[in-house]
């Protein structure tokens, strides 16, 4: 058991490590997160309103060849009125030259609202360009931030990074998954910390639970923080051992 305790504290070593490391990046991956999610946006955006550019460009064309047949449909009847033989015919030819009119008339109608629509899209479009560049040149300058401070600092992350995947394999499953369990739900991501002066993170221990963990042979819980509490020396060992 006192090889588990060590392992453990051995991981918790290398993963506060890690977590240094990460906070010197500070919020510049929230950042770059939330500015990608308005890039997708104006990018959905602009591409909406091309396609009902398109659609109504569409649109406008078939209305035209609409407005066109309807006209020619109408000169067409209107020639045929000058040789009817009786008022019947007349009449019908007139129904169809209305007919005609009035699909004419919702035609352009149509079209009408189509160049209102087309005159404020351009604009709009126009509009989410600005943004979209100016998010992305946002993007752009929070990247080379990023990439700087990972510069400094990636070399020990993918070291440290091995070494806790070395450490996982001295590991049984049911610790390692505890301790993953433990450690996520934590907001510090400490799941195991050492006994100091008879307390584990400034909270006094109880006298007996504080003879158990110098005994060093199980698994200890801090009951006030739900930890896995143990002896200052693993954590001594671990700095020894790992040499960070």
């Amino acid at each position: 058991m006192e090889e588990v305790l060590q392992q453990l504290a051995n991981l918790q070593y290398i993963d506060s490590r890690i977590d240094e490391l990460k906070q010197l990046r500070g919020d510049l991956p929230e950042e770059i997160l939330d500015i990608e999610t308005d890039i997708n946006r104006f990018e959905a955006k602009i591409e909406r309103l091309e396609n009902e550019k398109t659609d109504l460009k569409v649109e406008k064309d078939n209305l035209e060849l609409e407005i066109k047949d309807a006209q020619n449909k109408m000169d067409k009847y209107e020639e045929q009125q000058m040789s009817v033989r009786n008022n019947r015919e007349y009449d019908a030819l007139t129904k169809e030259i209305e007919s005609q009119k009035q699909i004419i008339e919702n035609a352009e109608s149509r079209r009408e609202e189509i160049d209102k629509r087309l005159d404020e899209i351009d604009p709009e479009i126009e509009k989410y360009q600005e943004q979209l560049e100016k998010t992305q040149k946002l993007h752009d300058e929070k990247q080379a931030n990023l990439k700087e401070v990972k510069k400094d600092t990636q070399k020990e992350e993918d070291m440290l990074e091995e070494k806790r995947a070395e450490v996982e394999k001295n590991i049984d499953d049911r610790y390692l998954r505890s301790y993953n369990r433990l450690r996520n739900g934590l907001s510090n991501g400490l799941a195991v910390v050492p006994m100091e002066k008879g307390a584990a993170l400034g909270m006094a221990l109880p006298p007996q639970t504080q003879v158990e963990v110098r005994h060093k042979n199980k698994i200890i819980i801090d009951e006030n923080s739900g930890r896995i509490v143990v002896h200052p020396s693993f954590f001594e060992n671990a700095k020894e051992q790992l040499s960070l």
